[in-house]
């Protein structure tokens, strides 16, 4: 079966780290547990839309490692089609060095290995996945030519283009925002996006209403317990998120476009779908780690 929405985008290797506190320079502590998981925002996305229903395809790099191996497995575990994960040669894969303590503080160091790696052309290779496609998937962790010629081939295809700007840094090109029907932000990455400060819902209409304006299809601004603001040419909707005891909320945005973009491929209406990938990520942020969180279909309500 030809998969219905293609992921263009990262795959990380979590090294998780749990100590009572964050060490300062210079200093070596004691840690309490260790643990590796399989990450990155593509492969999480990828993993979310597999187990709420759509049928997905990954495009990415991995490196000639044991992590390399790993983390494919890891989705093809999960019926995802991995035909389009490249192993780059002499490159270490993906990894995430975190440590988190007591009050679930983090650092973070990433080393994107082979993601840095991912082309334009060893995208192209895949055309055939992308026209095949309902849904593209793109995020921030690859290079940002690889972004670009994702989003506008997605567009020239016709296909429905999700473009989850994480991580933000600052606003996006003036030219890719065309390409893009439904540009996920949260909080923090639409004020990168606008320079906007963004901390409730008026501020994320305005937001929302100027990443419209630069030429953005859709917009749908994620607001953690605050739910999540849907944003388009025709008007906004506000829907607020399902109440839960949040436990660790890595890999609840992932969760989300996932769970969004699988509603979508199942006939969902716009609403219906947010409001899918909201149930999902709620119950994920009952869980901890990235993709051992994220839900399968059977779990949520009906």
């Amino acid at each position: 079966m030809q998969a219905k929405v293609v992921v263009v985008g990262s795959l990380n290797m979590d090294l998780v780290a749990r100590a009572q506190r964050l060490p300062r320079p210079g200093e070596t502590l004691a840690g309490e547990t260790f643990f590796t998981v399989p990450g990155g925002k593509g492969a999480n996305q990828a993993v979310a839309v597999a187990r709420l229903g759509g049928s997905v395809a990954m495009v990415g790099n991995v490196g000639d490692d044991a992590y390399g191996e790993q983390l494919r497995a890891a989705l093809e575990v999960e019926g995802i089609d991995c035909e389009g994960v490249g192993v780059c040669e002499g490159v270490s894969s993906g990894v995430a060095l975190i440590t988190v303590d007591a009050s679930s503080q983090n650092c973070i160091v990433i080393v994107p290995g082979g993601n840095g790696l991912l082309t334009p052309q060893a995208v192209q290779r895949f055309d055939a996945l992308l026209q095949a496609a309902e849904v593209i998937i793109c995020q921030l962790e690859v290079p940002a030519d690889t972004v670009a010629w994702t989003l506008a081939r997605g567009h020239e295809l016709g296909k429905r283009v999700i473009l989850n700007p994480a991580p933000a840094t600052g606003p996006l090109p003036p030219e890719w925002l065309p390409h893009i029907d439904y540009l996920t932000p949260n909080e923090s990455e639409a004020e990168a996006l606008t320079g906007l400060v963004v901390n409730d819902e008026a501020s994320a209409r305005a937001a929302a209403q100027q990443l419209l304006q630069l030429g953005a299809g859709k917009v749908i601004v994620t607001l953690g317990a605050q739910g999540a603001l849907f944003v388009s040419p025709e008007g906004s909707s506000h829907y607020p998120a399902p109440k839960v005891k949040a436990l660790d909320t890595t890999a609840a945005g992932d969760t989300f476009i996932g769970g969004f973009a699988a509603g979508l491929v199942r006939g969902l209406e716009e609403g219906e779908a947010i409001a899918f990938g909201q149930r999902a990520a709620a119950l994920s942020v009952t869980r901890v780690g990235a993709q051992p969180s994220i839900p399968y279909l059977e779990e949520l309500d009906p």
